[in-house]
């Protein structure tokens, strides 16, 4: 068996929960002029590429700036009757393209992909991420975001368009559980 191959076997069980092809991550544009700044504050999960680390309901994400000049990310769900909440950072990587963060909820792992393709900053943000494997094949995140717990289905429509003209797969698309949710 090559080194490729087991390497293969080896990563396979870890996307499963993922959304997986292969050949490298695509390159979508981004927000043009994009405001951070604007950004900043609560966003709720209306739909979302499936994601190991978001199981549950109620997902919603707030970010703020640090005195240190990074981003705050608190992301929380309720899952298996526990609200649940996991802070990371964020950062601009490269001040030329803002809408082009990278996200990080561990000291250990490297920033990750959070590029913000459109916003109108007050009702809809479309988020993309992807993970390149030694360019055999990626792993996307993809992220349908409101500021409200729910939003017109065209809307949302319209995101999905957004993705598909980027050429991204978000055929395994599913809504977020917004029903029944308290603010903690």
């Amino acid at each position: 068996m090559t080194p490729t191959l087991c390497l293969l076997l080896v990563l396979l069980p870890l996307v499963s929960a993922q959304t997986y092809h292969w050949g490298p991550c695509p390159d979508p544009k981004v927000q043009p002029n994009f405001n951070l700044q604007q950004y900043l504050g609560k966003w709720y999960e209306i739909e979302k590429l499936p994601a190991s680390f978001e199981r549950g309901k109620c997902i919603e994400a707030n970010y703020a700036f640090r005195s240190d000049g990074t981003i705050r990310v608190l992301n929380s769900q309720f899952y298996k009757d526990k609200f649940r909440t996991v802070e990371g950072t964020a950062v601009v990587q490269d001040p030329s393209q803002p809408a082009k963060l990278g996200v990080s909820f561990s000291y250990f792992t490297p920033y990750s992909p959070y590029w913000v393709m459109s916003t109108d900053y007050t009702s809809l943000a479309v988020v993309y991420s992807c993970t390149d494997i030694l360019r055999l094949f990626h792993v996307d995140y993809a992220w349908i975001l409101g500021r409200s717990r729910r939003l017109p289905l065209q809307t949302v429509q319209y995101a999905k368009r957004l993705f598909a003209k980027e050429g991204i797969d978000i055929f395994r698309m599913k809504a977020t559980d917004q029903t029944g949710c308290k603010d903690y």
